[in-house]
């Protein structure tokens, strides 16, 4: 450490948004092959508030929650080429160890970022790269999507969702989206082909021969859903390790599927850049709140229904 402080977000318990509690706490410093980043904007995403009440990866606290950070290089460790200070980056480093996004400092490996899109204020990056490296991730690592091939993305108007629309359209497949119709009309604009209202229909009833499916919601939607897929397709499930329960019934009919975490990528992030700077991919922004209120961003981002990125404000 330094012996510098900086402002962070902290929790010594486990429970809801009310342990989320400022406080002043060291500044790091950069190791070999790594950036010192001071943080403009924090991406909020579901991870944080499952961390916050179960622990998740960090296990108990104390601990600093966030990934998803955007904001500009203060310092460059031993070796590193990629950056020097001065530089705007964005990234998801460290996930799913702690990156502490949620504080004035960020100290991680060089290669968890990349330069920020000019086009991209720092607010809206940082509501980019563990939602937008996650649809990708699924999309083309896992799902290898190609132009023509019919892609179902169940919670279209979430965070991964209407990324994941996106960058399917921007490889020419024809996009299924479901979400509530007040929502249909954003998602149109981003490039959905066909929208379905899930409280209105059995999305997994109506919707037949897809080649891939995004499984956003997890639970009995995920058996469920395999009777979408085309034989020798694909289903990627993101909530739960538990959802790799449907490997046995998918492998019966050759489709591939299961969970997946997402993984720090910066060959993902540098393509998410190339998709921002050519207009092919934006995010839809939510409320912005400043650090200290980090409990109340919880808060809206529990709620269900909630459209676009919620994000921390933090220099």
């Amino acid at each position: 450490m330094s012996g510098k402080t900086m402002r962070a977000i902290t929790q010594d318990t486990l429970g809801g948004p009310e342990v989320l509690r400022p406080t002043e706490t060291d500044r790091p410093e950069p190791g070999v092959g790594e950036i010192l980043v001071r943080t403009h904007a924090a991406g909020v995403n579901p991870i944080d508030w499952k961390t916050r009440e179960h622990g998740a990866f960090l296990g108990k606290p104390p601990f600093v929650l966030g990934w998803d950070v955007s904001g500009v290089v203060e310092a460059v460790g031993l070796g590193v080429r990629l950056f020097q200070p001065g530089d705007e980056v964005y990234g998801m480093p460290l996930f799913p160890e702690q990156a502490g996004a949620y504080a004035e400092y960020v100290a991680a490996p060089a290669r968890h970022f990349a330069h920020k899109p000019a086009e991209l204020g720092h607010a809206e990056a940082a509501a980019l790269p563990l939602a937008g490296l996650t649809a990708r991730q699924a999309l083309v690592d896992v799902g290898r999507v190609q132009a023509g091939q019919r892609v179902l993305i169940h919670a279209a108007a979430g965070g991964v969702g209407h990324l994941a629309v996106q960058i399917a359209a921007s490889f020419g497949a024809h996009v299924i989206a479901t979400a509530r119709t007040a929502n249909h009309d954003a998602l149109r604009a981003l490039g959905a082909d066909e929208l379905l209202d899930y409280t209105a229909v059995d999305v997994n009833t109506v919707v037949r021969d897809v080649d891939f499916v995004l499984d956003s919601l997890g639970g009995a939607n995920t058996a469920a859903t395999l009777a979408t897929l085309k034989d020798g397709g694909t289903l990627v499930s993101l909530p739960s390790p538990e959802e790799d329960a449907v490997i046995p019934q998918a492998a019966e009919r050759g489709v591939r599927a299961g969970f997946m975490l997402v993984q720090p990528d910066r060959t993902g992030l540098l393509a998410i850049s190339d998709l921002v700077r050519t207009g092919q991919l934006r995010p839809l922004m939510g409320p912005a709140f400043p650090l200290e209120r980090a409990g109340d961003a919880h808060r809206v981002g529990e709620k269900a229904g909630t459209l676009g990125k919620i994000v921390l404000t933090v220099a």
